[in-house]
């Protein structure tokens, strides 16, 4: 069940319309998880200073279980990832910053209940 959340300092005017279902899709794709298990957040016009520079910039958040957890897996999802965002959101790759988190199934709460008993 990943988790991904997208802060963008770009105007919500500047920000491609429909972009939180691509990047549900993409992350499906790039992590290898059912789109139906992917939650996603797009937060723009957001106050932000990237590499020392307030010039318009992003981050991107990735939380899930099971496959941010290795630098190797990490490189392949970042380069995936940083294509998606320099296309999507026409900036370079210096604006744009990749946090990758992983969980585990007791830090996720479902149906009244965590992970770890579904």
């Amino acid at each position: 069940m990943p988790f991904v959340e997208l802060d963008t300092s770009l105007p919500a005017g500047r920000v491609p319309a429909g972009l939180e279902k691509r990047l549900c899709a993409a992350t499906a794709a790039i992590l290898s998880k059912p789109e139906d298990r992917v939650n996603v957040t797009v937060r723009s016009g957001l106050a932000m200073v990237v590499n020392g520079s307030a010039e318009p910039s992003a981050q991107l958040l990735v939380s899930s279980i099971g496959v941010v957890g290795t630098a190797e897996e990490n490189r392949g999802h970042s380069a995936r990832f940083f294509e998606f965002l320099t296309k999507e959101l026409d900036l370079a790759e210096d604006r744009i910053v990749i946090r990758f988190s992983p969980l585990e199934r007791w830090q996720i709460g479902k149906k009244g209940t965590v992970m770890t008993f579904l």
